[in-house]
C-alpha cells in the first residue's frame, strides 16, 4: 500500500437545495461524492486519522469529510448519499441544539421531505428557541450512527464565542470549562458517547481555550485554518479547507494539491499574503 503523505480535512456545512452561505447542493455533493467513489479515495474515520497523525500509514488517498453545527439537511440529504456510496462522516454537534422526538424523512425515503432553510433562517431559527426546526434530532444521530454514516464529536454545548461574551479571562475560562463539560455530559447521555475530538465553532480558539479543552479531555482540536495535516503534527491545530458549491473538478484539484505537503505550504502561504 503506498502511504500518504498528507491527508486533507474538509469542511462541509450545509448540503440543501436552498442557496446560501456555506451551503452545497445535493446535486454537488453527490457529484463529490460520486468523484471520490470513482477516484478511489478512502474516506478516514477519526480514530484512523488520529491514528495518522500519530505516524501510522494510511491509504495515499485518504480524505476526513467534515460537517459542522448539525444542520437537519445533513440527515435529509448528505446522509443518503454517503450511505449509498459506502461512504461516511464527521458531524461536529452543538449538543445543546439537538431536540427529541421521532426521525424525519430523508431523501433515501423517497417521500415529501422537511423543509431545510438557509443558513441564515437556521440561524435565526435556533435565536428564536426553535432549533428542532432545523437541527438533527438525537434519533436522526442514531440512526446515522447506526448506518455508519456520520460519527459525532462535540462542536461545544452552545456555540458561543465565551471571549466575546467575558471581559474578565477567569470568566472566560470558567465559562468555556462549563460549555465542556456540559456537552461531554450531553454526549454521554444521549449522544452516543464523548470522545477526544473537538471542533472550535467559528474556528476561533486562544491560550485559554486550548488550557481549557485539554483539562475538559479534548485531545484534538479541528480548526478553520487552511493547509495539509501531516505525520507528527500538532493534533491541536487541525487544518481543514472550506468546500464550495463547485463542482467535482474542483474538489480533485483541491484534494490533490493538499496531499503534497511542499505544494499545500507554498499554496496556503501565498494565500495569506
Amino acid at each position: 500500500m503506498k502511504a500518504a503523505r498528507a491527508v486533507p480535512v474538509l469542511m462541509y456545512h450545509h448540503v440543501s437545495p436552498a442557496p446560501g452561505l456555506v451551503t452545497v447542493s445535493p446535486d454537488t455533493f453527490a457529484g463529490h461524492m460520486g468523484w471520490l467513489a470513482r477516484a478511489g479515495y478512502t474516506t478516514l474515520g477519526t480514530q484512523q486519522f488520529a491514528s495518522f497523525l500519530a505516524g501510522e500509514a494510511v491509504p495515499d488517498k485518504s480524505v476526513l469529510i467534515t460537517f459542522d453545527d448539525g444542520y437537519l439537511d445533513n440527515w435529509v440529504y448528505a446522509h443518503p448519499v454517503l450511505a449509498r456510496h459506502g461512504q461516511r462522516a464527521v458531524l461536529f454537534t452543538v449538543s445543546g441544539w439537538v431536540g427529541d422526538g421521532p426521525a424525519r424523512p430523508h431523501a433515501g425515503d423517497g417521500g415529501p421531505l422537511p423543509a431545510t432553510p438557509d443558513h441564515r433562517a437556521c440561524k435565526a431559527a435556533i435565536g428564536e428557541g426553535r432549533a428542532d426546526e432545523v437541527i438533527v434530532r438525537a434519533s436522526e444521530v442514531a440512526a446515522m450512527r447506526a448506518a455508519g454514516t456520520f460519527e459525532f464529536h462535540s462542536h461545544t454545548h452552545s456555540h458561543t464565542r465565551w471571549d466575546k461574551q467575558c471581559a474578565d479571562p477567569a470568566e472566560k475560562r470558567a465559562r468555556l470549562a462549563e460549555d465542556l463539560a456540559t456537552s461531554r455530559a450531553n454526549f454521554a447521555a444521549r449522544l452516543g458517547g464523548a470522545s477526544d475530538q473537538l471542533c472550535w465553532p467559528q474556528g476561533y480558539f486562544d491560550d485559554d481555550y486550548l488550557a481549557v479543552a485539554r483539562e475538559a479531555g479534548f485531545r484534538h482540536l479541528y480548526t478553520t485554518v487552511p493547509g495539509a495535516n501531516l505525520p507528527g503534527q500538532d493534533r491541536e491545530h487541525i487544518h481543514r479547507l472550506v468546500v464550495k458549491d463547485k463542482p467535482a473538478s474542483w474538489l480533485a484539484s483541491r484534494l490533490w494539491l493538499y496531499r503534497q505537503p511542499t505544494l499545500a505550504r507554498l499554496y496556503t502561504a501565498l494565500k495569506r499574503r
